[in-house]
């Protein structure tokens, strides 16, 4: 059944970003100024959006709102393949020159009204397997524009965009609706998480810090995020360290030595041990396999407020 969404017909995207990435075994959190939608090629993956939990599974996508705190942990065994693009509704003089996607901590942002035209649609749509090849190809043809940028590329990726948003919306169920899980003590998971964003790099975070700023006691909160988020506070507390310490890797000029204390580690040691244990290459090598590849076959999603 069609919803009726009122100024939908007015829906011109600029399409800001487009990616397909693939990874062994991804966890992280994102905060984007902007709209992201994500489809499932391959995999399995768990989201809390807004405090709500959702499974996903190959054949599923998942529309994220702007300026919504999400948290993406793959759960197959299978690599996880993800087709993404980041698009505002509407095209905006201003907005349209932004790089960046993910915002940074404490950066003011204010959505513009339109932008909010999607917002109480259920983020999740199950598309047809008779669908699922269309969107399969225009998801490529997206990407291959985004990175060509041909002439008028712009004008035939909001094309694309817009056959994508209507396979999402053709392949909406109502009876979905409420399916997802509220998960129990989001708020406190949530300031937790912005928490470590703001002080990842002091090497003496700990858990008594985390649980005093979440207003818990370090068992309650331990159990919270062993439970909704299938993880330890301190294995969190490293993935956060060791994604900035990849982003620095391939934006900066800086040594090894100097970026791991950045990224909150006590040693070079102590970094490089994580680092290959984590990421299953050396810092070096890491380098030498990603700075110049245009095409990233491993998962290089950067952590939360600071992706792409």
């Amino acid at each position: 059944m069609e919803r009726n969404i009122t100024g939908i017909e007015r829906l011109s995207p600029f399409v800001r970003s487009v990616k397909i990435t693939e990874s062994d075994y991804l966890v992280g959190e994102w905060v984007d100024y902007d709209h992201v939608y994500t489809y499932i090629e391959q995999g399995e993956a768990e989201i809390l959006l807004d405090g709500i939990q959702y499974q996903l599974k190959a054949g599923e996508a998942i529309l994220f709102p702007p300026m919504k705190l999400h948290f993406i942990r793959s759960v197959s065994s299978e690599p996880l393949i993800q087709y993404i693009f980041h698009f505002d509704l509407f095209h905006w003089e201003d907005q349209s020159k932004w790089q960046q996607t993910g915002v940074s901590q404490g950066q003011p942002f204010v959505i513009k009204p339109e932008e909010e035209l999607l917002s109480t649609l259920y983020p999740i749509s199950c598309i047809h397997p008779a669908h699922r090849l269309e969107v399969h190809k225009r998801f490529h043809l997206l990407h291959q524009e985004f990175r060509s940028k041909r002439p008028y590329h712009q004008l035939f990726m909001k094309s694309l965009a817009l056959e994508l948003l209507i396979y999402f919306l053709r392949n909406q169920h109502e009876s979905n609706e409420g399916t997802g899980r509220k998960t129990k003590g989001w708020a406190s998971i949530e300031k937790s998480i912005f928490y470590i964003q703001q002080d990842f790099s002091n090497p003496q975070l700990n858990l008594e810090q985390i649980s005093q700023h979440a207003g818990l006691s370090t068992n309650h909160l331990s159990h919270l995020f062993k439970e909704q988020l299938g993880m330890t506070i301190h294995k969190y507390v490293t993935y956060v360290r060791i994604e900035e310490a990849k982003r620095k890797l391939l934006e900066n000029s800086l040594s090894i030595t100097q970026i791991s204390e950045m990224a909150g580690f006590t040693s070079i040691h102590a970094f490089s041990r994580t680092f290959k244990t984590i990421v299953g290459l050396t810092a070096s090598q890491f380098i030498e396999t990603y700075s110049a590849s245009g095409i990233h076959r491993k998962q290089l999603e950067l952590n939360s407020f600071q992706e792409d």
